[in-house]
C-alpha cells in the first residue's frame, strides 16, 4: 500500500479534488455576474441633469419694420445737348467728374454765328436811321399842313412810314438778340450741379443743335444728394398700412415722412436714412404693387443711381415687446418653440408666435411670460420633461450688455 504505486494514486486524487473545487468557484463568480446582468435599468446609476444656460425674456419698446428691394435713381437728371449747330472747338470737363451749376462743358465754333450778329447789328442801324428820317419827314409835314401847301394825305403817308419804320428797327433788333444768343450757345454750360458722365463729342467733330428736332447728345448729369430709392409695395402690405391707419397706429406715407432705413449690397446693417416721399395713385395691374419712393441722404455721395438696396419701412406704432436670442428658437414640424425651465428645472416645449428681429433679438408676440427662464446655450442637450441644470446669463436674453 505504501509503495510508489500508492503514493501516485493518492497524489492524483487530491489534484482531482483541488480541479472540482476550481470550477465549482467559476460557475458561481458567472452566475453572480449573470444576475446582475439581470438587475433592472432603474437600479443603474442615473446620469447627471445636463447644463444648460438661461434667460428671461428682455422686455423693451419696439417698432415693426417691413423690408423691400428698391433701386436708386436720380432726384434729376438732363441729358446735355447743344441749341446750335457746327464743329466742336474744346471739351472742357473732366469724365466723371462733379460739376457745378454754370460750368463750361463744351465750346463750339462761334465765328459763323459772330458773322451773323455783325450782320444783325447793320440792319439794326440801318433800321433806327430809317426812323429818324422819317420822324422828320412827319414833322415837315405837319408844318406845311398848316399852311395848306401839303394835304392831309400826305401827312397820314409819312405817319405810317413812321410806323413802319419802327417796326422795322424792332425786328432789326430782335434779330441781333438772336444771333448774340446763338454765340452764347456755343459755350455748352451744366445746367445744375451733379455728377458729369463721359463726353460723348470728341473736338472737331459736327453736331446738331436743337432747331432741326435732331440735336446731338453731348452727356449727361445726373445729382446724387439727396437720391431716391424707388421700390414696389405689394397688395397685401399696401391693405395692412390701410387699415394701421384707419385704427390709428400708424401714420399714412401720402400725409406723414414715414421713416426708412436703407442697407446696401453686402451690408447686414442699415447704413442710410431717409423718409417717404410719394406713393403712386394706383397699383399695377400686371404685378399688384404699389410703386413708392423715399427721399435718401447722400452726403458722402457712395450711392450712385442704378444701384439696388434694401428698404426697411416703419410697418407699426412703438409697442411693448418680449425679446430672445433667435437662436434660441427652434422647429417643430410646421410651429416655433422655445424651450423653458419650469420651477422644478424640467424642460417645457412652448410653441411661440414670432415677429421681427429687432437689433439681433427675436420679437415673441405670443407664447412666453416675462418671467420664464428659456434655454438660450445648450438647446441640443435638452429634452422635454427631463430635468436640466440651468445657469443664468450674465446679460439678459443672451444679449450685448
Amino acid at each position: 500500500m505504501g509503495g510508489p504505486d500508492g503514493s501516485e494514486r493518492l497524489v492524483k486524487k487530491h489534484d482531482f479534488v483541488q480541479l472540482r473545487r476550481g470550477a465549482l468557484a467559476g460557475l458561481l463568480i458567472a452566475a453572480f455576474a449573470l444576475a446582475g446582468c439581470d438587475r433592472p435599468a432603474s437600479q443603474a446609476a442615473a446620469p447627471p441633469p445636463a447644463p444648460v444656460t438661461v434667460a428671461q425674456p428682455v422686455k423693451r419698446t419696439v417698432t415693426d419694420w417691413d423690408e423691400f428691394t428698391g433701386r436708386f435713381e436720380a432726384v434729376e437728371e438732363v441729358q446735355v445737348r447743344p441749341r446750335v449747330g457746327g464743329f466742336v472747338n474744346s471739351v472742357e470737363f473732366q469724365d466723371g467728374a462733379i460739376v457745378r451749376q454754370g460750368d463750361l462743358l463744351y465750346v463750339i465754333d462761334p465765328r459763323p454765328f459772330e458773322a451773323v450778329a455783325t450782320q444783325a447789328e447793320g440792319q439794326l442801324s440801318d433800321a433806327r436811321a430809317r426812323v429818324e428820317l422819317a420822324k422828320r419827314e412827319l414833322d415837315r409835314g405837319l408844318s406845311l399842313v398848316q399852311t395848306s401847301a401839303v394835304s392831309e394825305q400826305v401827312v397820314d403817308q409819312r405817319r405810317q412810314a413812321l410806323q413802319a419804320a419802327h417796326a422795322a428797327e424792332t425786328q432789326a433788333e430782335g434779330a441781333l438778340k438772336a444771333a448774340k444768343l446763338n454765340i452764347e450757345f456755343t459755350h455748352v454750360t451744366a445746367p445744375l450741379t451733379g455728377r458729369v458722365s463721359r463726353h460723348l463729342v470728341s473736338p472737331g467733330n459736327l453736331v446738331q443743335g436743337s432747331d432741326n428736332g435732331t440735336s446731338t447728345l453731348l452727356t449727361s448729369i445726373v445729382t446724387l444728394d439727396p437720391i431716391y430709392i424707388y421700390f414696389d409695395m405689394d397688395e397685401a402690405t399696401f391693405i395692412k398700412y390701410s387699415k394701421l391707419w384707419f385704427e390709428g397706429r400708424r401714420p399714412s406715407s401720402r400725409d406723414t415722412a414715414n421713416p426708412v432705413q436703407v442697407s446696401l449690397a453686402g451690408e447686414t446693417k442699415p447704413s442710410h436714412e431717409g423718409a417717404i416721399n410719394f406713393l403712386d395713385n394706383r397699383l399695377d395691374v400686371s404685378t399688384g404693387t404699389l410703386r413708392s419712393r423715399a427721399v435718401v441722404k447722400n452726403t458722402d455721395l457712395s450711392i450712385l443711381p442704378g444701384q439696388f438696396g434694401r428698404v426697411r419701412l416703419i410697418a407699426s406704432a412703438p409697442y411693448e415687446a418680449l425679446l430672445i436670442p433667435d437662436a434660441a428658437v427652434a422647429t417643430d414640424q410646421s410651429r416655433k418653440i422655445v424651450f423653458v425651465v419650469k420651477p422644478d428645472d424640467t424642460v417645457e416645449a412652448r410653441p411661440v408666435v414670432l415677429g421681427p428681429l429687432d437689433e439681433g433679438l427675436r420679437v415673441i408676440r405670443e407664447g412666453l411670460k416675462p418671467d420664464d427662464r428659456v434655454i438660450v446655450n445648450g438647446i441640443q442637450r435638452a429634452r422635454v420633461g427631463a430635468k436640466v441644470a440651468p445657469q443664468t446669463a450674465q446679460t439678459p436674453a443672451g444679449g450685448k450688455s
